[in-house]
């Protein structure tokens, strides 16, 4: 049984949307574990410990912050900027409050400008890594405890780094389970 020139061209199509479906559905698993890799797009890398080497140079880090539209929360660092030595454990702050009268869940998404800093730039703790539920009124202070890794200073482009920017953005996400069923007799309760 042969098949025909339109058989055959039919099923080539249909290979090639499937081979362009499944590299579509695989580029946002690849894109996120190459930007970790490389601190592509500023992003940053994570560490269980601080660096063991401190060097004399010292690099200026500002803090930013911001809110998606519709996050009801104030958010801002509690200090703008501070001078760390390369290598050095460095600890901030910033400070989250819900002025609602409803309890909020909120996620931090993070960038560090400028790109080349993104990889050399390590956190050891920060709030970004988990949820934060803030109860009507609530105000937390949460901290990022961060070094910058002295291998920047061999990089083509990092070695010029002076200045880092640290920016967090707060996106509203929905309650955890069990924080939203007690939110609904709460609300459930105020209606009756």
């Amino acid at each position: 049984m042969s098949l025909s020139p339109q058989q055959k061209t039919a099923g080539w199509l249909v290979g090639v949307a499937v081979t362009m479906g499944a590299l579509s559905f695989a580029a946002v698993p690849f894109y996120d574990w190459f930007c970790r890799v490389t601190g592509f797009g500023g992003t940053t890398a994570v560490s269980a410990t601080g660096s063991d080497t401190v060097l004399e140079r010292s690099v200026l880090i500002r803090f930013d912050a911001s809110r998606e539209a519709g996050m009801p929360w104030s958010f801002k660092p509690q200090q703008t900027e501070m001078r760390v030595k390369i290598g050095e454990t460095g600890l901030a702050f910033y400070e989250a409050h819900n002025p609602t009268d409803r309890t909020v869940a909120g996620t931090a998404s993070y960038n560090v400008t400028p790109d080349a800093a993104g990889g050399y730039f390590t956190k050891i703790e920060c709030f970004c890594f988990t949820e934060q539920v803030l109860a009507p009124g609530e105000t937390a202070i949460m901290p990022v405890t961060f070094f910058v890794d002295p291998e920047i200073v061999k990089d083509r482009e990092g070695k010029y780094v002076r200045e880092i920017t640290l920016s967090y953005t707060f996106h509203e996400t929905p309650l955890p389970e069990n924080q939203a069923a007690l939110a609904v007799p709460a609300q459930a309760g105020a209606v009756n």
